[in-house]
């Protein structure tokens, strides 16, 4: 199946050119990066996560987010997303290669990621977290590929699929939820410890992911015969509305706990972020931008007129989905370091080469995502036209 990624429209294949040109340039800025060092970037003694940990966290979430397809699917059989799952789980495997690759761009040395597998220590979050993201990739690319195949055959996937696809729910939950305790376990940053932080992630990733999703399904219908189905893209919306009014309620428990109890260290992240702290206002622009995007969009979608209408139902999902990338894959880990334990502000910007080489490695994520999707919708098409041909 994998000869359908060699064949494609003069628009496929400017689509992969330009990925690749943006590749080129992404690895050009990594090589000047491990040539000088993480000093080329933004981050410093006191921000010492930036843009690529931010993009992390964000993307477990997109990966995690298959679950809320598979889930219905799977344990409720519900029909209408059987033909929408499989770029679900396409997409998650995507997100998690993006994921690991910022991970290693992130690394001063990244020949130290063999450290996690040559001297495993489990008392480390941050060992279960490459457990559970390695993990989680394998899954998705077991299960994706086993009924693809099953289809392109024309016959039930293997027996043992259904032990993975059972196995991938729990273990989706536990990446964010990993992801979240490298945060909340540190005591000296206020900003993060809090008992909520894993159930926001998960919040933000079930209505950020979904709402990529359903963007993607449209985008799919478009450029191709294969049609993820209406009432399909339609529960969808209805998951990202859910999800995004707890994303919201969450945030404003947050909120509310810091500014009512008034303690210095949980509200200094906030007012940094929403106000800016002593004359340090970097961040507000954005943070304001996410939030208008965040009630806009929910105010949308939580009307079913609105929703039901594509074009509108894409363009709110757009806009939710920028400010969830604002909030968590920005601002989340930025605000965790603003003010430092001694109450000192650095603040952080990411450099140009810094945002060339997180440019390089989404684009890395777009084009598996392009091929899979490729394959997906060439046997998906072969499928349905043998379908009527019967």
């Amino acid at each position: 199946m994998l000869d359908r990624v060699l064949t494609g429209s003069r628009r496929y294949w400017a689509w992969m050119g330009f990925l690749s040109l943006i590749i080129g340039l992404g690895v050009a800025s990594y090589l000047y990066q491990f040539n000088y060092g993480l000093g080329i970037t933004g981050l410093s003694r006191d921000v010492s996560w930036g843009l690529y940990i931010g993009q992390l966290t964000f993307f477990v979430g997109v990966a995690a987010s298959a679950v809320m397809l598979v889930i219905p699917y799977y344990l409720h059989d519900y029909k209408k997303f059987g033909k929408i799952v499989i770029l679900g789980e396409f997409l998650a495997i995507a997100a998690v290669t993006v994921c690991i690759l910022f991970i290693f761009v992130d690394l001063g040395q990244p020949t130290r990621i063999m450290n996690v597998m040559l001297h495993p220590t489990p008392n480390s979050i941050l060992f279960w977290d490459a457990t559970v993201l390695n993990g989680y990739l394998f899954l998705n690319l077991v299960i994706g590929w086993a009924t693809l195949s099953a289809d392109y055959k024309g016959g039930r996937p293997p027996k043992w699929v259904k032990p993975l696809i059972y196995l991938s729910i729990p273990w989706a939950i536990s990446i964010h939820t990993v992801t979240a305790f490298l945060y909340a376990g540190l005591p000296g940053r206020h900003f993060w410890l809090t008992a909520i932080l894993a159930a926001r992630f998960l919040a933000s990733a079930f209505a950020g992911g979904p709402a990529l999703l359903i963007v993607l399904a449209l985008i799919v219908r478009k450029v191709s015969k294969f049609d993820p189905g209406t009432e399909a893209i339609q529960t969808l919306g209805k998951i990202v509305t859910y999800a995004m009014f707890l994303n919201v309620f969450f945030l404003g428990l947050e909120l509310f706990t810091a500014f009512y109890s008034q303690i210095p260290g949980h509200t200094h992240p906030f007012k940094y972020l929403y106000v800016g702290l002593e004359g340090h206002s970097k961040l507000v622009p954005m943070m304001w931008i996410s939030s208008i995007l965040a009630i806009g969009s929910l105010a949308v979608l939580l009307n079913p007129k609105f929703r039901k209408n594509e074009a509108v139902l894409a363009v709110a999902c757009i806009s939710l989905f920028i400010s969830l990338w604002i909030d968590k894959g920005f601002g989340l880990i930025v605000g965790g370091f603003v003010p430092n334990p001694f109450e000192g502000v650095t603040e952080y910007w990411p450099t140009l080469p810094e945002f060339l080489i997180a440019c390089g490695v989404w684009a890395i994520g777009l084009l598996v995502l392009t091929a899979l999707y490729k394959v997906a919708i060439s046997v998906r098409e072969e499928t349905a036209d043998v379908e009527l041909e019967h």
